[in-house]
């Protein structure tokens, strides 16, 4: 027998705040992208990535992506999936053991992609909550 219960209050305003700073940081990330593509691409360059342009204008639409699922809460679970594996992606690419003999606060930056990989996990395991979230028939 499955009984159905109503989440707290409170749990639903935990939800909703999460699904914001999600939101807020890959609008922070996509920001920095968009008012310089070229610093961007010189960085990615320097990680030793070929198409540096192409690529971080892939990575603006990507999080473009991200920002809208996670607003919308369409597709929520599979966007903080795809999230998570990006981040891990980013954490290794530009802040990797290879990183942390020249600057030390590079393993600290390494580090704080794992917390974030976590809540993205967390998120994607408990979907988008029952407010403000599409739902895939209205897609």
């Amino acid at each position: 027998m499955t009984v159905e219960t109503k989440p707290a209050g409170w749990s639903t305003a935990a939800i909703l705040t999460g699904r914001l700073i999600f939101a807020l940081i890959f609008i922070m990330a996509v920001s920095f992208k968009l008012m310089d593509i070229n610093a961007t691409a010189g960085f990615i360059a320097a990680a030793g990535f070929p198409i540096p342009t192409v690529l971080a204008w892939l990575a603006a639409l990507f999080e473009l992506a991200l920002i809208a699922c996670f607003l919308t809460g369409a597709y929520f679970s599979e966007a903080a999936l795809l999230a998570a594996a990006y981040v891990l992606f980013l954490a290794f690419a530009f802040h990797g053991p290879s990183h942390w003999a020249g600057n030390q606060a590079e393993f600290g930056f390494f580090v704080d992609h794992f917390t974030f990989i976590a809540g993205l996990l967390f998120a994607a395991a408990h979907g988008p909550g029952t407010v403000l979230a599409m739902k895939r028939r209205w897609l």
